[in-house]
């Protein structure tokens, strides 16, 4: 159950078809298990014990992915927007490692004395030993396939462990074999480091689907690519898409390739989902939710969840745009209350998931329990047919005066109103309850004639002890490159202002 499985079985079917496009460069699937194999044999004379991997999206990246588990070694692709000093840190901590560095990213690097380093053009020029075996040797499926460094936002960064049996496991279970037309095309502009960014190319490559990699993200690039490219396929973030819009209403754009568009990686307003479906109604959306520790999704709102919300006058159906649907079929889920028990449907709690894709698994330690269950740290419930509601991350919930209160009702409730293009909602510590209730927001116009107007909303749709007690206007919010609103950061902030850090 290597995941070199998954490319030598579309190599089987049809080794001539496209498999990555990036720029003027174009692989085979012929080619990139080619690619594949010998820098599976570079490495395995290197004594590195990692490979890491320091480029933008290329067509580097898969044949890193793959060259790794030819070698029977972990990659661990890293964030080239780190500081010199953090990525540095990163790359002792894989030592010794053989890193591929991209042309231009990330300068200055110290490595050890046992560490390789090379061009990321040296994936793409390998070759192989005359004689070398032409069938690769596979890895035992216990063996890691992938290292990802977590936000680390609390703390020193954990690094994720994803076994070959957990990607492998999750592309089975989701995707079907070959079953991709020749005119299919998917474009990846998540970075590699991002889970979704591997489970991209590992289901577009069993699924016999040409893969596009977008270098980096502008919104007008992206509607170029995909237009030139006539890519059918895509998987965004949050950030994302609400700027794609903006480009498209702009251009005249339609976009007619293009039939699935996915999102995912953090919290999408419903605003911009209804927004996207009115703007293209060919188009079959998909909502994903998944985490690093899951192997990427474990649930779906599919397109016809879509629709069926769009098209329906039940509020209950309708609010199912703000769900990310439900559990794929191989995964189990339960929403757990702080003692451990299960809630009923409509009562919020922990997601716990369990599944042969989830890992929960760090270089340091498990969080898996005993029986296989992973707690998300994410808050949510389910509905009575099951679509799972998230309402932020535990470590989120403001406690004022004993009440919990989740952030993401109140921003729903702020955002709702049309001058209101962004807001982010935390707790402040407070010596009377503990912490209080405060927004930044991102408006259109001035917050003198606007404030009274949202408190009398939060007040209205929610109660009075979620109001508020005071709005920050800010001319854009923190969001990492996967769309998650970096809420720790905003409630940093507002506390060293109340000097209280």
């Amino acid at each position: 159950m290597s995941i070199l499985m998954l490319l030598t079985m579309a190599v089987e079917l049809d080794p001539d078809r496209v498999a990555v496009t990036s720029g003027d460069e174009h692989l085979t699937y012929g080619d990139l298990l080619e690619r594949s194999l010998a820098v599976g044999e570079l490495l395995r004379n290197d004594g590195a014990e990692h490979v890491g991997l320091l480029d933008l999206n290329t067509a580097a990246f898969p044949v890193a992915l793959f060259g790794a588990a030819a070698a029977g070694l972990p990659l661990a692709p890293l964030n080239y927007r780190l500081a010199d000093d953090k990525l540095t840190e990163a790359i002792g901590r894989l030592s010794p490692i053989a890193l591929f560095r991209g042309e231009g990213v990330a300068s200055v690097v110290d490595v050890g004395d046992r560490d390789v380093v090379r061009a990321t053009r040296d994936l793409l020029t390998a070759t192989r030993t005359p004689g070398a075996d032409a069938e690769p040797e596979l890895v035992d499926s216990e063996s890691p396939a992938v290292l990802l460094f977590t936000s680390g936002t609390t703390g020193t960064p954990k690094i994720a462990v994803l076994r070959h049996r957990h990607l492998f496991s999750y592309v089975m279970s989701t995707v079907e074999f070959g079953h991709a037309g020749p005119e299919e095309a998917i474009m990846v502009s998540v970075p590699n480091y991002h889970i979704a960014g591997i489970s991209s190319v590992l289901g577009s490559i069993f699924g016999g689907r040409r893969i596009v990699q977008l270098p980096s993200f502008t919104p007008e690039s992206w509607v170029a690519t995909a237009a030139r490219e006539r890519v059918t396929h895509a998987m965004v973030v949050p950030t994302m898409l609400g700027r794609i819009l903006d480009v498209l209403e702009a251009t005249g754009e339609t976009l007619p390739a293009l039939r699935h568009l996915s999102y995912g990686g953090g919290r999408m307003p419903v605003e911009v989902v209804e927004r996207a479906v009115r703007m293209l109604p060919h188009v079959d959306f998909v909502n994903a939710y998944g985490l690093t520790e899951t192997s990427s999704t474990v649930t779906i709102l599919g397109p016809d969840d879509h629709r069926d919300a769009m098209a329906s006058e039940d509020p209950a159906v309708r609010r199912r745009l703000g769900s990310v649907g439900r559990p794929v079929p191989s995964i189990e889920l339960e929403i757990r209350a702080a003692d451990g028990t299960v809630v009923p449907a409509g009562e919020i709690g922990e997601v716990y998931v369990r599944g042969e894709q989830v890992s929960g698994e760090y270089t340091s330690h498990s969080v898996v329990d005993a029986d296989g269950w992973y707690a998300t740290r994410d808050q949510g419930h389910q509905d009575r047919d099951g679509f799972l509601y998230l309402r932020g991350r535990a470590d989120d919930v403001i406690v004022r005066g004993g009440e919990n209160i989740s952030p993401e009702e109140v921003e729903d409730v702020l955002t709702a109103h049309p001058r209101v293009r962004a807001a982010a909602v935390v707790g402040v510590p407070d010596v009377e309850w503990g912490e209080r209730v405060e927004a930044v927001v991102v408006i259109d116009g001035e917050l003198d004639d606007l404030e009274s107007e949202l408190v009398a909303r939060v007040r209205a749709e929610l109660r009075s002890t979620r109001v508020p007690v005071a709005f920050h206007v800010r001319d854009e919010l923190p969001f990492n490159e996967t769309g998650k609103l970096l809420r720790r950061a905003v409630r940093a902030e507002l506390a060293e202002r109340a000097g209280v850090a």
